[in-house]
């Protein structure tokens, strides 16, 4: 297996503008459209607390950018966002509540240490702001700079006791360091100690894997964010994060990626080579998960079968998901035959009251 330099993998997709010196690079931005205006329609008639959302402040773009990041995860265009665009689309997709997050490649851009504690710090800082400025419409998830673990925990501290974060974001893994990691004890041990929330989300895989023999420039979010999501959950599993840590309330992100399908034989190569009966099929059962991507008409029915559902939660993934995606995926989730009676407005709402209560 071939190791490589993590902004390396962001830029499988993207090398001719990382060659391109940062002063030289302009902030790509998705054009003005319909999708991305306000609109008149009605929106979609089910209240829903999103989960799985993102914010992405300007003096964040301008960072990723710097550091040759302006396609990350080989995305064409960094999607447009603000403050005033977020509160419009949560009124169109009938959002009463996000949670935003700052999605991949997170805080740690360069291997500056001091660079990356700085720009966690701003972006929790700024996810404060939100919540402070509009209590009723947004929470956060904080940063943090790992790998770093002394500013990791000194950033959890900071963002639970002072900002009022509502739980944390971790990307699937950090340079390298998949979620399984002992070096993550002493952060896992304090968000035990705190019966806290952790957010997943994918990133681009540290291996070379990141290409279909095509000849044309897929995006990892395509493929490989749900792969290195499954990679991740697989390796905490099988290290006895769960077990060790059991009241860490963990979502699993796009419907549980490839978990679902994959349970059975993940049990049985690593249930043989831990000693353990169906490891990730019980952790499977205590774990949340977001419907955040394209849920039906194949991803929900599967991952009913491996979760509880009193742990399912709805997310848009808006602004990388345009608002007709958005709205389209929205609607099939009220009409399916999965979320019938009772059960929609858990999904939608009731299950995440329960965990930011």
């Amino acid at each position: 297996m071939v190791d490589f330099d993590r902004r390396t993998a962001f830029r499988v997709f993207g090398t001719a503008a990382a060659a391109v010196p940062a002063a030289a690079v302009s902030i790509p931005l998705l054009t003005a459209c319909a999708d991305q205006q306000p609109s008149s329609e009605t929106p979609t008639a089910t209240p829903r607390i999103d989960v799985h959302c993102h914010y992405l402040p300007d003096f964040y773009r301008e960072e990723m950018v710097a550091a040759g990041l302006s396609k990350p995860d080989g995305i064409p265009v960094l999607p447009q966002w603000s403050e005033s665009a977020a509160l419009d689309a949560m009124d169109q997709l009938g959002v009463t509540k996000q949670y935003v997050s700052i999605t991949s490649p997170g805080v740690n851009l360069t291997d500056n240490i001091a660079a990356a504690r700085t720009l966690a710090r701003r972006v929790n800082e700024e996810g404060a702001r939100l919540k402070t400025a509009h209590p009723d419409r947004f929470g956060f998830f904080a940063s943090t700079p790992l790998p770093d673990i002394d500013g990791a925990l000194a950033e959890i501290a900071y963002a639970l006791d002072d900002l009022g974060a509502a739980g944390l974001v971790f990307e699937t893994n950090f340079n390298g360091t998949y979620l399984g990691n002992d070096v993550l004890e002493p952060v896992y041990a304090e968000l035990n100690r705190r019966k806290a929330v952790l957010f997943l989300h994918p990133t681009s895989p540290h291996t070379a894997c990141g290409t279909l023999d095509t000849g044309l420039p897929y995006p990892n979010t395509m493929i490989e964010f749900l792969f290195d999501t499954t990679r991740t959950i697989a390796n905490m599993v099988l290290a006895g994060i769960p077990e060790r840590h059991p009241n860490i309330r963990v979502i699993v992100p796009h419907g549980g990626a490839a978990l679902s399908v994959l349970c059975s034989r993940i049990d049985a190569l690593g249930g043989r080579q831990t000693g353990k009966d169906q490891p990730l099929r019980k952790a499977l059962k205590q774990m949340h998960f977001d419907l955040a991507g394209s849920p039906l008409p194949d991803q929900l029915p599967a991952l009913l079968g491996v979760a509880d559902f009193s742990r399912i939660h709805y997310g848009s993934d808006w602004p990388f998901t345009p608002l007709t995606e958005g709205r389209t995926n929205a609607e099939a989730l009220d009409n399916s035959a999965q979320l019938a009676g009772d059960r929609l407005a858990d999904v939608m709402r009731g299950n995440s009251e329960k965990l930011f209560a």
